[in-house]
């Protein structure tokens, strides 16, 4: 009976030492993915404008007319101004046509003269017929740093004139013999006044032979005026204008729009003002008048004309076959400044780029249309 009772407690140890078998394995916990919210799709950025390259201005770039017709020998070198008679008696002149600035101002008697300026002075032309002096006419000059041509002065102011200082060519002295008698003029019966010549062509050697000079001074080494761009022909924004008339008192200037060449062509007291080397028509792409006071100061009648105008001195600028009203002014007593040109909302005037006429004459005598 003992030993029954043994071997059962044997079976029942043994039983309890199997291990898990009775015991169902825990299931693991699902693991729980959250997903990200979906994300709406970002919109496409816009490309960005491309910058427009800057304009490139060539190196040849002429400082009066901003168009690039320098030759290699010109850039960075003095203009040439050159007094022209401009009296009816003396048409045609002839070498004006290739001038790339014409002033035209009153003297004596309110006939008019012109001061022609040439920025290459590599290549001035034979311009007849020259003519004197009058002060004022140097005192603009001067703000172009130019060299000075004429053929007699106003003695009177002979002592103002000497005191600016000028590269001055006098044909009275005929210097490099520059000047001379246009002989085909003497022999139709021009007066002898009106014959008088400057040879240009001679110029560039007889200065560089005499070590003057010839590089422009660096306050003068910029446009002497602002431009529009290159291929930029802007309308002024006034108005309409197709023909501008000047009257300086016994002369008159008209300036009549060609829409096929986009210019203004000059008639002079009635008749097309031409060259007579050419036979072309004066042109030019911008007309400016700059009005100002105008006084006689001598039995003679000379002029005295107010060539610095001031921050409310008016003038129009007309091109395009528009025109604007403008303000202007020259530092007084600064002939080395240049003339400056504003919009009437006092912003600096940018030109188109060509041939330009500046009139400089009395209040109130122009008319457009």
């Amino acid at each position: 009976m003992k030993r029954k009772l043994a071997v059962l407690l044997a079976l029942a140890l043994v039983g309890t030492m199997v291990p898990g078998c009775s015991k169902k394995p825990e299931e693991a916990e699902p693991v729980v993915v959250e997903e990200e919210p979906a994300q709406e799709p970002e919109e496409p950025e816009e490309p960005a404008e491309p910058e427009e390259p800057e304009e490139v201005i060539p190196e040849n770039q002429n400082l009066l007319t901003g168009v690039p017709d320098l030759s290699e020998d010109a850039i960075g070198k003095r203009p040439v101004a050159v007094m022209v008679n401009n009296i009816p008696a003396a048409m045609p002149q002839y070498g004006v046509e290739e001038a790339d600035i014409i002033f035209e101002i009153p003297v004596e008697g309110d006939q008019t003269r012109f001061m022609a300026l040439y920025a290459d002075y590599t290549k001035v032309p034979k311009v007849c017929a020259i003519r004197s002096c009058r002060a004022y006419f140097p005192a603009i000059s001067q703000g172009f740093d130019a060299f000075y041509v004429n053929w007699g002065i106003d003695e009177s102011m002979g002592d103002y004139i000497a005191a600016l200082g000028l590269d001055q060519y006098d044909g009275m002295y005929n210097p490099g013999g520059l000047f001379g008698r246009d002989q085909d003029r003497l022999n139709s019966g021009y007066a002898l006044e009106h014959t008088a010549y400057f040879d240009g062509t001679k110029f560039a050697s007889y200065v560089q032979s005499q070590g003057t000079r010839t590089d422009l001074r660096d306050d003068k080494k910029d446009t002497a005026f602002k431009f529009n761009g290159l291929d930029e022909q802007i309308k002024p924004s006034g108005g309409d204008c197709t023909r501008v008339d000047i009257d300086f008192g016994a002369q008159s200037a008209a300036l009549i729009y060609d829409e096929q060449s986009g210019t203004y062509k000059k008639e002079n007291t009635g008749k097309p003002q031409i060259d007579g080397k050419t036979g072309n028509q004066l042109a030019f792409t911008n007309v400016i008048v700059l009005e100002t006071s105008i006084t006689v100061r001598d039995d003679v009648g000379h002029k005295n004309v107010d060539w610095s105008g001031g921050e409310d001195a008016v003038g129009y600028y007309i091109s395009n076959g528009g025109m604007q009203k403008i303000n202007w002014y020259k530092q007084e007593n600064n002939e080395q400044d240049r003339i400056h040109l504003y919009d009437e909302n006092g912003q600096e005037l940018s030109l188109n780029r060509g041939k330009t006429y500046i009139a400089i004459n009395y209040p109130n005598q122009t008319q457009m249309q």
